[in-house]
């Protein structure tokens, strides 16, 4: 789920219908983060229904939302984050999911549907796809140990050396959380001291990414970067020298959902869209792809790696997510000051 002054989207068609008949030439429309889906669970999908899976990438949710609300474009499946699922359901943009088609939300564990509440309450309008946590990927051998702090992030001695995450809500969340602040403060005064902390980390920043993180700290082009979860899991693979670590102050925990806007044309085909992300089988091997988080416990119960199965930023501990908070939707007027704040930390 990520999250660069200008945003590439990345629209494509994956496959061609094969094998079992179509249904009439079918179709549904995705709207998915960045490589946040195994190619191959499209393709399975397609033969198993005949329906025909067009797929858009956004690297942000303040990108998707605007495209979702416009309706220029009729999604019938889209993936926000937890915050700007509750935005959508107050700005009546969502179909309540008919769950008759949805089987399989047996599968997902209790606990993040108990969670996605707190965004959806009655779990009506959306289906927890993938969950993680917010932290600094680190690469051992270039910054010295322990990195246990967000404040490494505005520590002059990495100047250059740092990979700013490019979204609104998560650099504030970490400059307001290493304040001492609540990330989901409405506090004018409080997010102001945060710009300036972000202001001042400005001249240290190499760049501000999402996706890209990975490669460039993959590739050793930085000593640390703000990266989510799942992909922290691909790059220790890719690289050992990299570590993560949820910070002492705290973080977001974040839940990713599936849901259905209204205009959708395709209804019963995103519902069986939905449906088949939670197939155990589907999910575990989109588990395995992707490497972000899987809510669904029938997956989970299928992992058989204990490295992965231990693994705290694939399944953080009670521990860190006592200190670790949801985003909350905090209102049109206050989300226009963090994008005016975030404006102003990047325009010199």
């Amino acid at each position: 789920m990520k999250k660069i002054g200008f945003i590439l989207v990345v629209v494509f068609v994956i496959g061609l219908i094969t094998g079992c008949g179509s249904k009439g030439g079918e179709k549904v429309y995705v709207y998915n983060w960045g490589e946040y889906i195994d190619p191959d669970v499209i393709d399975l999908f397609e033969e198993q229904t005949g329906i025909k899976v067009v797929y858009e990438e956004f690297e942000q949710n303040e990108d998707m939302y605007p495209k979702v609300e416009s309706g220029a474009v009729k999604y019938d499946v889209v993936c926000p984050s937890d915050y700007m699922i509750q935005k959508m359901i107050e700005a009546d943009l969502l179909a309540e999911i008919n769950f008759d088609n949805v089987p399989n939300i047996k599968n997902i564990d209790p606990a993040y549907l108990k969670s996605a509440e707190e965004f959806d309450p009655g779990n009506k309008y959306s289906v927890p796809y993938c969950w993680g946590t917010v932290g600094i990927l680190y690469n051992k051998t270039m910054v010295e140990e322990p990195i246990d702090s967000w404040g490494v992030l505005f520590d002059e001695k990495y100047s250059g050396n740092i990979l700013m995450i490019d979204s609104v809500r998560d650099a504030f969340g970490i400059a307001l959380t290493y304040l001492g602040y609540d990330l989901n403060t409405t506090n004018e005064n409080e997010v102001e001291e945060a710009k300036a902390l972000l202001k001042g980390q400005y001249p240290l920043v190499q760049a501000y990414v999402v996706d890209q993180v990975r490669d460039k700290m993959i590739g050793g082009e930085a000593a640390l970067g703000v990266i989510y979860s799942g992909e922290a899991i691909y790059t220790h693979r890719e690289n050992s020298d990299l570590e993560y670590v949820v910070p002492k102050e705290g973080s977001n925990v974040w839940i990713d959902g599936w849901v259905i806007p209204k205009n959708s044309k395709n209804k019963e085909n995103a519902e069986a869209f939905i449906n088949f992300m939670c197939d155990p089988e589907i999910a575990y091997k989109n588990f395995e792809y992707i490497t972000y988080s899987t809510p669904n416990a029938a997956a989970r119960n299928m992992i058989e790696d204990e490295d992965i199965k231990n693994n705290t930023a694939a399944f953080p501990d009670e521990e860190i997510l006592n200190r670790c908070k949801t985003f909350r939707y905090l209102g049109e007027e206050v989300e226009s000051m963090y994008i005016d704040k975030w404006n102003e930390v990047k325009s010199e």
